[in-house]
């Protein structure tokens, strides 16, 4: 169980504000922090987690890493196991010692992305992000994602994982509607990183901001646990 000295950290999901964990934070009302993303345009995987662990200062803290930010959290997890008390992946890529976000992803998608983060950059066309990221959350807020978003560094989906040697408690929440992460894929995450409990949210790949009250409420499970 999180003690009152300890801090939840929030990874955001790739180009996500961290004004979208605000409602789940305000429904916990316990210590939390929002890691901070490199100020450098081409950063590292290891500069992502970094600064992550620089946003919380210092003590032990709790991990709740949505989408992109299961591959910072496990850089984290290398970096100060010691520090970490618990992993909570929500609708998040757990890639293997050796893959990067990219690899991670089933064909044709590991084949086609490393071209179209050459070609496109990291900023996806607004229909997209409309379509898959935005699907089932209200219009209005889907506006702010959009205008909000902010393009990450190429070497986050392309670092490999390094591995690590921590083994404290995980878990997964899988979100069942998910446009971006399909269902499947995430609960191929979930076995590999062994979580439990695993939960299901009925939401699309953004459940902070779809159903922020049943995020928060897996969230609280999973550290009283």
């Amino acid at each position: 169980m999180i003690n009152s000295s300890e801090t939840i950290l929030f990874i955001s999901g790739a180009g996500l504000d961290a004004w979208i964990w605000d409602d789940v934070r305000d429904e916990l009302s316990l210590p939390s922090v929002v890691a901070a993303r490199p100020a450098e345009g081409r950063s590292s995987l290891s500069d992502y987690a970094e600064a992550a662990i620089a946003s919380v200062g210092g003590g032990r803290f709790t991990i709740v890493a949505h989408s992109i930010g299961g591959v910072i959290a496990g850089e984290i997890l290398r970096l100060v196991p010691e520090r970490v008390s618990g992993l909570l992946a929500l609708s998040a890529v757990v890639p293997r010692s050796g893959e990067s976000f990219v690899s991670a992803m089933p064909f044709p998608n590991r084949v086609i992305l490393p071209l179209a983060l050459r070609l496109g950059g990291t900023r996806p066309p607004e229909s997209a992000i409309r379509r898959g990221l935005g699907h089932g959350v209200d219009e209005a807020v889907v506006d702010r994602v959009v205008a909000d978003f902010a393009p990450e560094s190429r070497e986050l989906y392309l670092d490999k994982a390094r591995g690590h040697s921590w083994s404290g408690p995980t878990g997964y929440v899988v979100t069942t509607q998910d446009r971006e992460l399909p269902e499947p894929l995430q609960r191929r995450f979930a076995h590999r990183l062994g979580g439990r409990p695993r939960e299901e949210l009925a939401t699309g790949h953004l459940p902070m901001l779809q159903n922020s009250a049943e995020t928060a409420a897996s969230i609280r499970r999973f550290i009283a646990a």
